[in-house]
């Protein structure tokens, strides 16, 4: 017959049997630990995803993921240009028209005076001219132009590629100053040859300002009829 185990000794049992499981879970429960976000979130590359786009010196601090180079962001500090591209074809359109005026004025106001002659005679238009024609024909100059130019299969100029080519500020601009120039010294031509032959050239310089061919044609004619005038008497 099997012994009788005591009252102390059921209850022992079984607060084991109860504390057991109890302490096997306690062990296996992982621990109570804060989440922490991937550090892909923590990447300001990658937080413009879903956060947006960043301020412009927190982008320019942190380079875009994936970008090559040694992982540094840009300089704080880039040199900015003092004018822009529109400004620059808009500050030689303006400067170049009022740099001609005067010697459109002198001839026309006084064809005689000697300050007129010997500002006439001067080259330095003509250098000025050319050096800011030649400056905004490089800022206009892509490697396209030729080829607008020359679009045609005989190497001719057609118009809707200089049209396409005109389409830029800068290459307007350019022409401008080209206009200017040759406008320039048609006018000084003009006004020489009516001292040369005393002729009156005032209208003819004044439509050379802005109507060069017109100007040249009314002094021709100026010219002719001068003579018819002359042989008569």
């Amino acid at each position: 017959m099997a012994p009788c185990a005591s009252p102390s000794a059921l209850a022992l049992s079984s607060s084991t049997r109860v504390s057991l499981p109890q302490t096997l879970a306690l062990r296996q429960r992982p621990e109570a630990r804060v989440p922490r976000a991937p550090s892909a979130l923590l990447r300001p590359s990658t937080a413009r995803s879903w956060l947006g786009p960043l301020p412009p010196k927190l982008a320019a601090a942190y380079p875009r993921a994936g970008a090559r180079g040694t992982g540094r962001g840009p300089p704080p500090f880039r040199p900015r240009a003092l004018m822009t591209t529109s400004q620059i074809a808009s500050a030689a359109f303006t400067w170049g028209t009022v740099a001609v005026l005067p010697f459109y004025t002198l001839m026309v106001v006084a064809p005689n005076a000697s300050i007129t002659k010997r500002t006439v005679e001067s080259s330095a238009p003509y250098v000025a001219l050319g050096l800011l024609y030649a400056y905004l024909l490089y800022l206009s100059w892509t490697p396209d132009t030729l080829r607008a130019m020359f679009a045609s299969k005989y190497w001719l100029p057609e118009l809707p590629g200089i049209v396409r080519m005109f389409a830029s500020e800068m290459t307007v601009a350019s022409a401008w100053i080209h206009l200017l120039a040759v406008d320039l010294f048609a006018a000084r031509q003009v006004y020489h040859d009516g001292l040369k032959n005393k002729i009156e050239t005032r209208h003819s310089v004044s439509l050379c300002l802005l109507f060069c061919p017109v100007g040249i044609l009314c002094h021709v004619a100026t010219k002719v009829l001068a003579g018819a005038v002359g042989r008569s008497h």
